[in-house]
């Protein structure tokens, strides 16, 4: 059972909508994240598969439909007791999923997590998609890659469920602010230095 004094962020986000700097905020603290895609990575190298976006999104469905909608989160529930266990007293979940994940992590977790979804205009996720140094992609991609995910991973269930959301479309230092004012409402820190 998780300690009482231990809580899990989990960070969700359509593609473009700036969760990885979310997720950043978090790990320059010092709080460590554990992220659901080294799962799939590691499962793809495993299987000697070359991990490029589409092979990823392919694999990410296939191995859910052949090992089960719990193949990543049952992983992650583990790294996240074993830091848990270890006196973590903060952890951060980069790249929550579906509907079943959520629900499997609130039930092995309750109380403990609180999901913050963050939010970008259709039109700026569309522009930082664009100017990607890895993987850039078109709108006509974006909006497949948000379809895909949507309908075959049920990606929208946890973003519309959230707890918190946070509108990324004024830079870095308005996200941060908009996550200062989350994490202090949250009392997620001990001390103000640790976030």
């Amino acid at each position: 059972m998780i300690q009482p004094h231990a809580k899990i962020i989990a960070l969700v986000g359509l593609a473009g909508s700036g969760k990885s700097s979310a997720v950043e905020y978090f790990t320059k603290k010092g709080i460590p994240k554990i992220y659901f895609g080294g799962v799939i990575y590691k499962a793809m190298e495993e299987a000697g598969i070359e991990p490029t976006w589409d092979n990823q999104q392919k694999f990410r469905e296939e191995i859910r439909r052949r090992e089960g909608k719990d193949f990543v989160v049952k992983r992650i529930v583990k790294s996240a007791h074993d830091l848990i266990d270890a006196g973590q007293k903060l952890i951060v979940l980069d790249g929550l999923y579906t509907w079943s994940e959520y629900k499997i992590l609130k039930h092995e977790f309750p109380g403990q997590m609180s999901v913050i979804a963050v939010v970008t205009p259709k039109h700026l996720r569309y522009q930082r998609m664009a100017k990607r140094p890895e993987r850039p992609m078109q709108p006509r991609e974006v909006d497949q890659r948000d379809w895909s995910e949507i309908e075959n991973l049920e990606k929208g269930g946890p973003i519309a469920i959230a707890d918190y959301f946070v509108t990324n479309d004024r830079g870095l230092d308005e996200l941060y602010a908009q996550l200062e004012a989350v994490t202090h409402h949250e009392h997620f820190c001990k001390a103000p230095e640790q976030c």
